[in-house]
C-alpha cells in the first residue's frame, strides 16, 4: 500500500467512526484506538505535506488563526416560518392547505424546531466545500472553517452512496444541553458574563474568528432540508431527509407523517413532554405539506411560504423557593434585580437565578423572602419570576423593598421620568459602569480593538492600569503583558490595536465615549448635525431638540454628559492621544440633502459597491436606511438576487425598486 492510499484509508475509516460516534450515538472503537488513529494520521500528514486536504478528519480540531467573514449570496434565498402558538391556528393552517390545494389529499411532515443557528451547507462530489449562516435570507457568512470543526458534520461522503453531483442541505448548528452547561461553569468559575441560552452560546461560539476555540465547544448540528437542482421535483420532503440520512448526515428526529389534524396534535402533545429528554434545545414543531408538488402549488406570501408553519410550545414553567434578591448595575448604571432561588430543572438547565426587571415588577408580584415563586423560560432565554404561590406564603416573611443605594458604590439611586430602571448617577466612578464603559468603548461599533475583551479589560481594571477609556492609550507593551516575556507578542498586539483604533471617524468616537441614550444611529446623527466635538460639547438643551429624533430625554442627558469635569477631562485625554474629534474633510466632501426625508431598503447583492458602502453612500447623501418594507418606504435600493418575500410586498404596496445604476445616475446628478 502506498504513502497516499494509507492516508486515504486512515481518513476513511476514522470518518467512519466520526460518524458511528457523533450521528449514530454506536461507537464502535475506544477513544484510545481512535486517537491512535488520528496520531497516525497527523505524523503522516506532517511528513507528506503534499497529500494535504481541508476535510480530513486531523483539520476538525481547528486553526487558532484569525479570520474575518466573507459574505455570499444564497443560491436559494432562506426564508422564516411563520409562527403559531395554538390549536385554533394549526386548525387554521390545515384547512388554508386543504383549500389551496382544492380538497386534494395531502400530508403534513412534523419535524422537531430546533433552537439553534440556521446554516446551509454546499457539497460538491460528496465534499464540503461551504458553509453560510443564514444572514439576512439573502445572503449570509462564510464559515467553512468553523463549520468542519463539527463532529457532527460529514466532511466527505461516502463512496458507496449515490449522491447528486451538487446540492444543498440545510439545518440548525446546535450547543447541546451538556456543553452549554460545561461552559457556563468554566465562564462562571473565571466570573465571565454567562450565555442567556445555547442559541446565544452556538450563535456566539460559530462566529468566533478563531475555529480552535469553536472545535473546543463542542457544537452538533440537526439537517432538514435537501435542495438541488438534481433533487427529485416529484418527490417529497419526508423521503429526501431520509435520503439524505442515507448519504451520513445527522437529519431532524422523530419526524412523522401526519394526514390528519388530529394526528398532527398528538404529535405535538407528545413532543412538548419529550423534548425535556432530547440533548439539545428545542422550542416548537414545524409542519410542512410533504409533496414538493405540492409546496410549489402553494407558494409563499410576502415572508414565508404557504406550504409551512412553525408551532412554538408554550414557556415552561417551575415552582421554587425565592431565598435572596440580588443587584446588578450595568454599562449604563441600570440597575437589575436578581432572584436567588434553590435550585430547579427548567428548560433543559438547572435555574437557581432569574431577572426580576425592575422596582414596579417587585412591586406587582409583592415577593417576599421565602415564597415559593413560579419561573419561566419563555423560548430558552434567560428565566424570569412571573408569579408567586401566595398561599404557601407564611407571617413573618420579609417584604422585598427595591434597595434605595447602588450596591457597588453606595451613590443613592435616581429613576428618570418615563424610565421602569433605577440608575446609579456615579458613572464616573462605580465599578461596574467604568469596566461597562471600557467593554462598549472598544466594541466593534465603537472603536472596534479586537485584540481586547472584557476579561482583558477585568484584568487591566483590577490591576489598577485602567481607571477610564482614556488610560487606554497610556498603555505600554510591558504593563499589559505584566513584565511576562511569554506574553509580549500578544501584548503588542493589543497597544498595537489601541493605537490604530486613533482612526476611527468622529462619529463613531461620538458612540463610543458612552453618553447615556446615545446609541450608534444617534451618534451619527449628532456628528453630522454638530461636526466637532467641541461643538456638541457646547451646544443646549435647546440646540440638540433641533437634530432629527433627539428628544427631552436624550437631549438632557448629553448636556448633562458635558457639565461633568470628569468626562471633559477624558475628552481632552483622548483629543491628546491623536482620536478624531471632528468629521473629517473627506467624510464631508460630496455630502448633499439629494435623499432627504426618504426612508430606503437595500435588498439584494451588488457589483460595484458594498451593502455597508450604499449604507453609507444613502447617508452621506441626507437619507435614512430601513430594515423592512412599508408603505413609508420611499425606494429599494435592488441588487441581484432580490429576496423574494421583498419583491412581492414592494409590488404589493406600490413601492419603486431602484437598481444601483438608477442609485448612482441619482445621487451622482
Amino acid at each position: 500500500m502506498s504513502i497516499e492510499q494509507e492516508i486515504q484509508e486512515l481518513r476513511k475509516e476514522l470518518n467512519q467512526h466520526n460518524y458511528n460516534y457523533y450521528v449514530l450515538n454506536q461507537p464502535t472503537i475506544s477513544d484510545y484506538d481512535f486517537d491512535q488513529m488520528m496520531n497516525k494520521l497527523q505524523d503522516l500528514e506532517m511528513f507528506y505535506p503534499q497529500y494535504a486536504d481541508p476535510n480530513s478528519p486531523t483539520q476538525r480540531v481547528g486553526s487558532d488563526l484569525n479570520q474575518s467573514f466573507r459574505t455570499v449570496p444564497h443560491k436559494y434565498p432562506m426564508l422564516s416560518l411563520a409562527n403559531t402558538y395554538n390549536e385554533a391556528d394549526i386548525r387554521e393552517f390545515y384547512e388554508r392547505v386543504r383549500q389551496g390545494l382544492e380538497g386534494e389529499d395531502f400530508e403534513v411532515c412534523c419535524e422537531m424546531k430546533y433552537d439553534g443557528l440556521s446554516i446551509s451547507l454546499t457539497y460538491v462530489d460528496g465534499q464540503l466545500v461551504q458553509a453560510v449562516t443564514r444572514g439576512d435570507g439573502v445572503q449570509g457568512d462564510d464559515v467553512t472553517a468553523n463549520v468542519r470543526t463539527i463532529r457532527s458534520i460529514p466532511l466527505r461522503l461516502s463512496e458507496d452512496v449515490n449522491y447528486p453531483h451538487e446540492f444543498e442541505i440545510r439545518g440548525e448548528i446546535l450547543m447541546p444541553w451538556t456543553s452549554f452547561e460545561a461552559l457556563n461553569a468554566e465562564r462562571e468559575a473565571n466570573e465571565e458574563p454567562l450565555f442567556a441560552n445555547p442559541r446565544n452560546a452556538a450563535s456566539g461560539t460559530l462566529k468566533s474568528q478563531k475555529s480552535s476555540l469553536v472545535a473546543s465547544r463542542k457544537l452538533d448540528a440537526y439537517l432538514y432540508y435537501l435542495l438541488g437542482d438534481e433533487i427529485p421535483s416529484d418527490g417529497n420532503h419526508y423521503d429526501s431527509i431520509k435520503l439524505a440520512e442515507s448519504w451520513g448526515f445527522k437529519v431532524t428526529q422523530g419526524m412523522r407523517k401526519c394526514k390528519t389534524v388530529e394526528e398532527i396534535l398528538e404529535f405535538i402533545d407528545y413532543w412538548d413532554k419529550e423534548r425535556k429528554n432530547l440533548p439539545v434545545a428545542t422550542d416548537g414543531i414545524v409542519l410542512k405539506v410533504n409533496s414538493f408538488r405540492q409546496q410549489r402549488h402553494l407558494g409563499y406570501t410576502a415572508k414565508s411560504p404557504r406550504w409551512a408553519i412553525a408551532y412554538k410550545f408554550k414557556a415552561e414553567r417551575a415552582c421554587t423557593r425565592l431565598n435572596e434578591v440580588t443587584y446588578q448595575v450595568g454599562r449604563t448604571g441600570a440597575v437589575t434585580p436578581v432572584a436567588n432561588m434553590d435550585p430547579v430543572q427548567l428548560a433543559g438547565t438547572q435555574v437557581k437565578r432569574a431577572s426580576l426587571h425592575n422596582a414596579d415588577i417587585i412591586a406587582e408580584l409583592d415577593l417576599h423572602i421565602g415564597d415559593m415563586v413560579y419561573v419561566e423560560k419563555g423560548g430558552e432565554i434567560i428565566p424570569k419570576v412571573v408569579g408567586v404561590d401566595k398561599d404557601s406564603r407564611t407571617e413573618g416573611m420579609q417584604k422585598v423593598e427595591f434597595i434605595k443605594t447602588c450596591p457597588e458604590c453606595g451613590a443613592p439611586l435616581v429613576r428618570y421620568e418615563g424610565e421602569a430602571a433605577h440608575y446609579c448617577p456615579n458613572d464616573s466612578s462605580c465599578p461596574p459602569q467604568i469596566k461597562g464603559r471600557i467593554e462598549h468603548f472598544i466594541s466593534r461599533k465603537a472603536m472596534n480593538i479586537d485584540s481586547l475583551g472584557p476579561e482583558t479589560v477585568d484584568d487591566f481594571y483590577q490591576r489598577g492600569l485602567i481607571h477610564n477609556v482614556a488610560d487606554l492609550y497610556s498603555l505600554t507593551v510591558a504593563q499589559v503583558c505584566n513584565y511576562n516575556k511569554n506574553r509580549e507578542v500578544s501584548a503588542r498586539k493589543a497597544v498595537t490595536a489601541i493605537q490604530n483604533s486613533v482612526n476611527v471617524p468622529f462619529e463613531r468616537v461620538v458612540f463610543a465615549i458612552g453618553i447615556r441614550f446615545v446609541g450608534e444611529t444617534t451618534a451619527k446623527l449628532l456628528a453630522r448635525h454638530f461636526k466637532s466635538m467641541d461643538a456638541l460639547a457646547n451646544a443646549s438643551v435647546e440646540q440638540l431638540l433641533e437634530v432629527d429624533k433627539i428628544g427631552q430625554v436624550i437631549a438632557e442627558s448629553i448636556w448633562r454628559y458635558f457639565r461633568d469635569e470628569k468626562n471633559l477631562e477624558i475628552i481632552s485625554r483622548l483629543r491628546e492621544a491623536g482620536l478624531q474629534m471632528s468629521i473629517s474633510e473627506e467624510a464631508m466632501e460630496g455630502q448633499t440633502d439629494i435623499l432627504a426625508g426618504q426612508s430606503i431598503v437595500i435588498s439584494g447583492v451588488f457589483a460595484k459597491h458594498s451593502r455597508d458602502e450604499y449604507k453609507a453612500l444613502i447617508e452621506k447623501n441626507g437619507g435614512k436606511n430601513v430594515g423592512s418594507i412599508s408603505k413609508n418606504t420611499s425606494f429599494i435600493l435592488a441588487g441581484e438576487n432580490m429576496g423574494p418575500a421583498k419583491l412581492e410586498k414592494a409590488e404589493k404596496l406600490g413601492v419603486k425598486i431602484m437598481n444601483e445604476e438608477e442609485f448612482l445616475t441619482l445621487i451622482d446628478n
